[in-house]
């Protein structure tokens, strides 16, 4: 297929050839990785770098990167080697001559061991830059050693920061190795944030202060550029659903006694909480019909939910992409929907896109980051919601995306006076925090 880009994708491909270090926060459907791959593209032709290391969640460097190399004319002479698998099948690709070399963020650290002191990489791309957000994870002490060796980083994300201003820190750092934040995450920390909920010594949470957002954007501006979809994009209508579900009084008595107690014992069996995110686990999946006791099984508490994935599956006549949080949950929705099809790989992908299939499961983990699912269907689901924003929108974009002809229709299935609600309402309002970063570094129209 020919590669006409819009005018905005022309602008992010030339940051990234005239700019040595870079953060793209790209909003999620406007092709980081077609823009990505075009600038490699002119950068190898230019004799301005040689060997390229991608850094990509596992479902996108087994399946993305590849299929927009394939997809686009101008990109099928650059030769790709994808990092994967065992670790005799890693090394073979590590040692296959390439262009680009494709590597799982988990299997960072092993790379990083393996190469040892002698760096070949001269580009890295990290792909879902937030995702190294965390600098104690071994992910990112392993990168941080050998970053400074690559003469290029771009860094790729819709959602920079999830959480708020602290996962900054980490991320720009991969860009600039501590240059415009500060080298350390204490430093960063004692300059733009005082101690809000606090145990003695303990702080559960760092809050910045008034000035730090402004600041913040500011040192970052010169090396960051952000777009939105809606800005370049006209994307079909979103309509966001929440469907109600109420339990029975006894249902409702285990619930309200899980909350209060901490304990409860049914079937035989006991369910025990021992601290307030266990209580918080314990309750969402009471939500959403089971929870897990001390044995490790499942135990059944109510059956609302599959009933109403079922009712909007036989009511909507169309594929339906759904989100559970739980493997009870996958088993529960899977018994009483048989044909539902669960992704293991490319193929599921696939036939999804090709309309053969009527039910896809997928955990939002597990496809939160990249994967083109538009073509399939418009319709999504969220049998359990998740806290974590970025998973929610980055899930959501899956089927919201450059390519859809439809309407996306995105239904909440919501249990009545549970922990759901919470969930809800506080999606939304961590949605506000983050579109505040993102428009101060976005890159204006022309």
């Amino acid at each position: 297929m020919r590669y006409i880009p819009h005018s905005y994708q022309t602008k992010a491909t030339e940051r990234i050839k005239k700019q040595k270090h870079v953060g793209l926060f790209l909003d999620m459907g406007l092709g980081k990785t077609v823009i990505t791959l075009t600038a490699i593209k002119d950068l190898i032709e230019d004799f301005a770098v040689y060997k390229i290391l991608v850094i990509a969640p596992k479902r996108v460097a087994e399946d993305t990167w590849s299929r927009e190399h394939e997809k686009w004319d101008h990109l099928h002479e650059l030769r790709i080697s994808k990092i994967l698998g065992s670790p005799a099948q890693r090394l073979k690709a590590l040692n296959t001559e390439a262009d680009i070399y494709i590597i799982g963020r988990d299997n960072v650290k092993w790379l990083c061991d393996t190469i040892g002191k002698i760096w070949p990489f001269d580009m890295v791309v990290i792909d879902e830059l937030s995702s190294f957000k965390n600098p104690q994870a071994k992910r990112f002490k392993a990168l941080r050693k050998v970053i400074p060796m690559a003469d290029r980083v771009v860094g790729l994300t819709g959602t920079p920061s999830p959480n708020g201003l602290m996962d900054l820190w980490a991320e720009i750092y991969l860009l600039d190795r501590g240059e415009r934040l500060g080298y350390t995450i204490g430093a960063y920390r004692e300059k733009y944030f005082r101690a809000g909920a606090c145990n003695g010594y303990i702080v559960y949470r760092w809050e910045p202060y008034s000035y730090s957002q402004k600041e913040i954007e500011r040192k970052i501006s010169d090396i960051c550029m952000s777009m939105s979809a809606e800005d370049y994009l006209e994307l079909p209508e979103r309509i966001d659903n929440e469907i109600r579900v109420t339990l029975t009084d006894k249902e409702r008595r285990l619930y309200d006694q899980m909350e209060r107690d901490q304990l409860l014992q049914i079937e035989g069996e006991d369910v025990v909480a021992l601290n307030a995110a266990a209580v918080m686990n314990k309750l969402l999946q009471m939500a959403n019909g089971a929870v897990y006791g001390e044995s490790g099984e499942a135990i059944r508490i109510h059956d609302k939910k599959l009933e109403a994935l079922e009712e909007i599956i036989d009511t909507t006549g169309e594929p339906v992409l759904v989100f559970y949080s739980y493997r009870h949950d996958l088993e529960a929705i899977k018994r009483k929907i048989p044909d539902a099809k669960e992704i293991s790989g490319p193929g599921d992908i696939k036939e999804w896109n090709e309309g053969k299939t009527r039910v896809l499961l997928a955990h939002p983990a597990s496809v939160g980051y990249g994967l083109n699912l538009q073509e399939g269907g418009h319709i999504i689901v969220w049998y359990g919601l998740t806290w974590s924003l970025e998973l929610y929108q980055q899930a959501n974009a899956r089927l919201f995306r450059q390519g859809q002809q439809k309407s996306v229709i995105i239904h909440h299935l919501i249990a009545d006076g549970t922990v759901d609600e919470q969930v809800m309402k506080a999606l939304k309002l961590k949605d506000t925090s983050q579109s505040a970063l993102l428009a101060a570094l976005k890159e204006r129209k022309q």
